[in-house]
C-alpha cells in the first residue's frame, strides 16, 4: 500500500498533496503532519458517532440548519479532529458556544464579518469580537472570556493576519491561547498555507480549509456542520 509522504514533507500546498503516492491529489483541504498525531483513527469509521455517515467514499454531516454538507475522504481526515474535540467539549461543557472567531483587527468589518454571517447562518454559535465585546469593556479581558466559553478557534488567516502575528498584535495573542488548546482550525483566505508557515509554523501544521478551493459559504457550512456535535441520523 502506498505511504503517505504528510508525516515527511507535508502538503503544504496542492503539488505537495498531488505528489503524495496515498492522496494523490484527492485532498483539497490542508492536510498537516499533525493530524497524523492526533487522537483520530481515520479509518475506524467513528466519524458516524458524531452525526455523520459514510456512503461512496464521501461522508456527510448536517448543520443545525438542515443543510447537508459532504466531505470527500481526504476532506474529513482534515476535519474529524475538530468534530470530535466538538462533541466532546459539548458533553462536558453544554452552555459553551461552537466557535470563537479569531481574526486581524483590519478584517472585521469585511472578511470576519463575512465569515461569521455565515457560520449562523448555518447554525453555529460563534464568539465575534464586533458583536461580544460591549462598549467601553476592556477587550482583552472580553477576549479572554470568548475563549474559555468556547468549543473551538477557528483562525481566519488573511494578509492582515500575518502582518499582525509579525507585529504581536492582539491576534497574535489570541491565537498562542488557541494554539495551547489544540482546538484550532485554521482557515486561509487571500494567502496559501506556505504563507502562513513562514509566519506561525505552528498553526499552519493544524489541519484546516481554504477559500482558494472552495467558496467561503462552503467552507463555513464544513465548519458548522463539524461543529454542530449532531446525534447521529
Amino acid at each position: 500500500m502506498a505511504q503517505c509522504t504528510a508525516p515527511v514533507y507535508g502538503h503544504r500546498s496542492p503539488a505537495a498533496a498531488a505528489n503524495c503516492p496515498a492522496c494523490g491529489g484527492r485532498s483539497r483541504y490542508r492536510s498537516s503532519y499533525s493530524s497524523y498525531g492526533s487522537s483520530s483513527s481515520y479509518g475506524s469509521g467513528r466519524g458516524s458517532t458524531y452525526g455523520s455517515s459514510s456512503s461512496g467514499g464521501l461522508t456527510s454531516r448536517r448543520t443545525r440548519t438542515g443543510r447537508s454538507v459532504s466531505y470527500s475522504f481526504s476532506e474529513w481526515r482534515a476535519v474529524e479532529p475538530y468534530a470530535e474535540k466538538a462533541a466532546e467539549q459539548a458533553r462536558t461543557h453544554p452552555d459553551r458556544r461552537d466557535l470563537f472567531l479569531c481574526h486581524a483587527w483590519d478584517d472585521r468589518q469585511g472578511s470576519a464579518a463575512d465569515l461569521h454571517r455565515q457560520l449562523k447562518a448555518n447554525g453555529a454559535t460563534v464568539w465575534f469580537s464586533e458583536e461580544d465585546i460591549p462598549l467601553g469593556s476592556l477587550m482583552t479581558r472580553e477576549i479572554d472570556k470568548g475563549l474559555r466559553n468556547s468549543r473551538i478557534g477557528i483562525v481566519l488567516v488573511t494578509p492582515a493576519l500575518l502582518k499582525s502575528i509579525r507585529n504581536e498584535g492582539i491576534a497574535e495573542k489570541e491565537l498562542a491561547v488557541l494554539l495551547n488548546s489544540r482546538r484550532v482550525v485554521p482557515v486561509t483566505h487571500g494567502v496559501t498555507f506556505d504563507e502562513l508557515y513562514d509566519v506561525s509554523p505552528m498553526l499552519a501544521s493544524h489541519a484546516g480549509l481554504s477559500t482558494a478551493e472552495s467558496s467561503l459559504d462552503d467552507v463555513a457550512a464544513k465548519i458548522a456542520a463539524a461543529a454542530a456535535a449532531l446525534p447521529a441520523a
